[in-house]
């Protein structure tokens, strides 16, 4: 018997709408968009924070966009840009800077990094009008709506394609996003998430993609294999003809994703791609798993899926499909931490999280959706700055002073006990954006508290957890620097785990506080 969908949660953000002068990009001083939940391929090649850190503006049209990115002081400077309403070409032009290349026809986040595009308040949708990523590296796109771009017909954007990337891209985070079209090739559409031209590092996550007769692609060609490590999670691939994905070459992870309604093909692994299919649950579709339209050959490693409702045609020719019984021909290592959810509830949570509006809201693997972690402060309007907390030290005595350190690799001239010693001008730092610190006891330590301190000079922390480290429990987790607190724990060991940065982080400080 086939599992029920539950009924998709209407739960929108938080943020509420406030008056912007229409097509002018507002400068403010809140927050920047959510980047601690970066999951996947996205944390890796040192991680996606996008715009963290950086300026926050707002934009109602996408000259307002191309503006906020043509307004800054560099290409690489980072940017959050917060966008609401309804972005067309009739209030889509170039814009001209030393910092941006853009054009009319599309967004166009062209030779330049660090840039964050979020929508916030009532919504933003990008009618008719894609998004170019191209040249470009540490970019993230989320809660936004891309529909209908077309590469036929009238008006044309993008070469057809909801979200397209291409040339030399690396670290793309799209996460909560709608990318939806009204039909296939001959109705004038393409693909609707599109990687080509040595792409890679990117995480699709928490998305809806329907009504389209290709989901999209990893590789332009059967030569075109420069592309890879891509990852996709709990998304809605629902009405789609082909393509979920079409993978050439490279490695992808597939997992807690909900497929419904592939009408001629699915996972199309080919010319030695390598696919990892976790978890997922395929229902009322049609050879959703194999190498078709080729006879070079690609190759997956599958466990935990549901298959509800799933036919397979007979292989024959450049048709190879995996099933009826697919098993696995390859196997594939993942580098980096992830937490599935059983399979038969993925249609539940999937409804209730994925797509733009949804509030963020996330799975930790429980089959139960999640608000985002409050350490995390998510889209946020212009006039409602989160507060970062106290800059001043916590009262009591900091446990650290006297304590041990330890951690993962460190960078030269660096030292764990930098942490502890009560100076803020020396500091650890990991090698490369990401890495541990822990402070350790001889005897059991109740802490609720902790206060982390940066030195002069360093990166942005874009996302890190606090982790007993006796018992791998997480306490907090969160972005930034300062003072967090988290139910009291009694532990030997505490671990500051930074999973990404912009730049690289220096840890002055690692405080301890019993309260």
């Amino acid at each position: 018997m086939r599992r029920a969908v539950a009924v998709r949660l209407s739960a929108l953000l938080a943020a509420g709408a406030l008056t912007a002068a229409t097509g002018v990009a507002l400068s403010t001083t809140t927050a920047s968009a959510a980047t601690g939940g970066v999951t996947g391929y996205a944390t890796q090649n040192g991680g996606t924070t996008g715009g963290a850190g950086g300026q926050t503006v707002r934009a109602t049209t996408g000259t307002a966009i191309h503006q906020a990115l043509c307004g800054r002081a560099s290409s690489s400077t980072p940017i959050t840009i917060q966008v609401e309403g309804t972005i067309n070409h009739g209030n889509t032009t170039k814009v001209s800077g030393s910092s941006c290349n853009t054009a009319a026809d599309k967004i166009e986040l062209k030779q330049i990094s660090n840039v964050t595009i979020v929508g916030v308040g009532s919504g933003a949708v990008f009618d008719q009008l894609g998004i170019h990523i191209r040249e470009a590296s540490n970019i993230v796109i989320q809660n936004v709506t891309v529909r209908n771009v077309k590469k036929s017909g009238s008006p044309t954007s993008n070469g057809g394609d909801a979200i397209g990337m291409e040339s030399d891209v690396r670290n793309v985070w799209v996460d909560h996003v709608t990318l939806e079209a009204s039909g296939g090739e001959s109705e004038g559409y393409d693909g609707l998430f599109d990687m080509k031209d040595n792409t890679q590092y990117v995480t699709l996550s928490y998305s809806v993609l329907r009504n389209s007769g290709r989901g999209g692609l990893i590789g332009s060609s059967e030569s075109d294999r420069s592309n890879g490590y891509v990852t996709f999670h709990h998304n809605l691939y629902e009405n789609i003809d082909s393509r979920a994905p079409l993978l050439r070459g490279g490695i992808a992870h597939m997992y807690n994703n909900h497929y419904k309604r592939l009408n001629e093909s699915g996972i199309n692994s080919r010319a030695g791609a390598r696919a990892k299919v976790d978890n997922n649950y395929f229902e009322d579709s049609k050879d959703v798993l194999g190498t078709f339209y080729t006879d070079e050959a690609g190759y997956w490693q599958v466990g935990g899926n549901v298959f509800d409702n799933v036919t397979w045609s007979s292989r024959s020719g450049d048709h190879n499909p995996a099933g009826p019984n697919p098993t696995s021909n390859t196997s594939v290592s993942i580098p980096y931490g992830f937490t599935l959810d059983g399979a038969n509830c993925v249609p539940s949570v999937v409804a209730q999280t994925a797509g733009a509006g949804k509030g963020l809201k996330v799975s930790d693997g429980s089959c139960t959706p999640q608000s985002p972690d409050p350490t995390d402060p998510g889209p946020t309007d212009p006039g409602e700055p989160t507060d970062p907390g106290p800059t001043d030290p916590p009262a009591g005595t900091n446990l650290s002073l006297g304590a041990g350190a330890d951690g993962s690799s460190k960078a030269s001239g660096t030292s764990y006990g930098n942490v502890i010693d009560g100076s803020t001008s020396t500091y650890w730092s990991p090698s490369g954006s990401t890495g541990s610190v822990s402070v350790k006891w001889g005897s059991a330590t109740t802490v609720s508290k902790v206060n982390i301190r940066l030195a002069s000079g360093s990166g942005t922390i874009g996302a890190y957890r606090l982790l007993n480290h006796d018992t791998g429990a997480v306490l907090a987790s969160g972005s930034g620097a300062g003072t967090v607190s988290f139910s009291p724990a009694s532990l030997k060991k505490i671990t500051l785990e930074i999973t990404n940065a912009s730049g690289t982080p220096r840890i002055a400080e690692f405080e301890t506080y019993a309260s």
